[in-house]
């Protein structure tokens, strides 16, 4: 794992740390090529049951290395060990099994909008900095990139962010729904804390079946047969008759399935 990834833990929420705020928690080769990783031992530790994305210091993250660009082995595509790197680690953080929150402070950009759109969820403060920068730099963004930002905000805000470049601050992404909430600077962490731990005493069996179905639909799917998939495990499993009993006790439930 690269040295400027942190995986913390505290109780059922862990929280993955892009570490190089000197740089603005830009992200190396190494570091893309270690994010599965770093995804892969809190993704299958059943005690964790959120994950939290974030970046130390002042900003989220500044994007990929720039200097890291044309660094491949290949000529006729320098960027290809790269670009797979890349998929890679969103396709890690895209289908981490539990909930996942981005914790948004200062630049996101580029690879940060990358990650962040990968994550069910977005929270930010009011220095978030949002912008999608390829046509800076000559790159062509992948289909899988482009998907994602189209799934969030839609074509016409996607075209606006690739083609000039230009960043948006927080307002704007939430109203256009990049991100879903902008909390004061000193309620951010506090907020994403306890909106984690609610989501870790939910039916985590629920919010598997949620992000399968959503990724069905997005796909293009009718997301019927992981529904129904789902739904015969909540009765197999004991989990609609432990939510309905708790709700008969007026007590919390103790929800029996685990990831």
């Amino acid at each position: 794992m690269s040295d400027h990834l942190r995986i913390t833990r505290d109780g059922a929420v862990a929280v993955l740390t892009i570490d190089r705020p000197e740089k603005r928690n830009s992200l190396t080769a190494q570091m893309w090529a270690a994010l599965p990783e770093a995804l892969a031992e809190p993704a299958e530790d059943p005690a964790v049951r959120v994950l939290v994305v974030t970046g130390a210091g002042p900003s989220f993250c500044a994007g990929a290395d720039i200097t890291d660009l044309l660094g491949g082995p290949d000529p006729e595509d320098p960027m290809a060990t790269l670009r797979a790197d890349n998929l890679a680690a969103q396709a890690a953080l895209r289908t981490f099994p539990k909930p996942t929150i981005a914790m948004i402070r200062g630049h996101c950009i580029g690879g940060g909008v990358e990650l962040a759109t990968c994550c069910d969820l977005r929270f930010t403060d009011p220095t978030g900095v949002f912008g999608v920068t390829p046509a800076k730099v000559g790159i062509v963004y992948t289909p899988e990139s482009t998907k994602a930002l189209v799934d969030l905000v839609g074509p016409a805000l996607t075209r606006y962010l690739l083609f000039s470049g230009e960043l948006i601050d927080a307002p704007t992404a939430l109203r256009t729904g990049l991100v879903d909430r902008v909390l004061e600077p000193a309620g951010l962490e506090p907020e994403v804390r306890r909106f984690a731990e609610v989501l870790a005493s939910r039916s985590a069996l629920t919010q598997r079946a949620t992000k399968e179905i959503v990724a069905a639909l997005t796909a293009g799917r009718d997301g019927q047969a992981e529904a129904g998939r789902w739904y015969r495990e909540t009765i197999a499993r004991g989990e609609l008759a432990e939510g309905v009993a708790a709700f008969a006790e007026r007590r919390p439930p103790r929800f029996p399935w685990t990831p």
